[in-house]
């Protein structure tokens, strides 16, 4: 097994040409970080998370997703979000959890000044990650994000969304993401003994990781982030999603506390 995370380790400093590594973000399950390269969410560079049917345009669950990703980093810095449509209800983060005072909204007019604005951030200090809204980046585009990550070792989140309706964009013919994720809303099951919702659960398919191998799950938001407990000076805190079940089993998983490795 040694040899294997040996190769990996090789395999990664080869994709980023040798590159200073900005760590990982471990989900604290080994059902998941088994299938990431360094046993963990890559940081320093970019993700892609999209939707099939109308989530391609309404964007809710992915949004959900990636501010759950993105919540732990912003211990370290500011996190910019770059929109198409102004409809970002940062109250709506701040309920799963994620640090408000930490956000930047900047609303772009159309995709190359969303790309634009995503390189700009990526770029500056104190910035520690970057998610924007963009229908379709081809390879390009994405080559110019991941130096713009490995210049202040930022982590990005491409959300791909259509906000205006109209026929999709032809897929592009590659991509330079180090992974890329397709999530949908889930039922969520509150606990016993309590009424309304559940914690926020997804449906979730690694379709494609650099390094690594995919795979799929149902996750849900962890309670303490439910709840509001975030502390911006912890180092230790369980992820913010935490593995329900392998798709397909609906055994619950307990979240096991992480750290930020570098």
């Amino acid at each position: 097994m040694s040899d294997f995370r040996a190769l990996r380790a090789k395999i990664a400093a080869i994709e980023t040409s040798g590159r200073p590594d900005a760590g990982v973000l471990p989900f604290g399950d080994a059902r998941i970080d088994g299938c990431l390269p360094g046993g963990g969410l890559p940081l320093g560079r970019w993700h892609e998370v999209c939707a099939d049917g109308m989530e391609t345009e309404t964007a809710a669950a992915p949004t959900a997703f990636t501010a759950l990703m993105a919540a732990p980093l912003a211990r370290q810095g500011e996190v910019v979000w770059v929109l198409r449509r102004d409809d970002l209800w940062a109250p709506g983060l701040a309920g799963l959890g994620f640090p408000a005072e930490r956000l930047i909204q900047v609303c772009a007019r159309d995709e190359a000044e969303a790309l634009s604005v995503m390189e700009d951030a990526l770029a500056t200090v104190g910035v520690a990650a970057v998610v924007g809204e963009v229908e379709a980046c081809d390879l390009t585009a994405g080559r110019r994000l991941q130096l713009a990550c490995e210049k202040r070792r930022a982590t990005g989140f491409v959300i791909h969304r259509r906000p205006y309706g109209g026929a999709a964009k032809r897929d592009a013919t590659g991509s330079a993401a180090a992974t890329r994720w397709r999530v949908s809303s889930a039922p969520s099951e509150p606990s016993a003994g309590e009424f309304g919702l559940g914690a926020p659960r997804f449906s979730v398919a690694l379709e494609r990781c650099r390094g690594g191998r995919t795979g799929a799950w149902l996750l849900e938001a962890a309670q303490a982030y439910d709840s509001g407990a975030y502390d911006l000076e912890m180092t230790d805190v369980a992820h913010p999603l935490r593995l329900v079940a392998d798709l397909g089993d609906r055994q619950l998983a307990p979240a096991q506390p992480i750290r930020l490795a570098g």
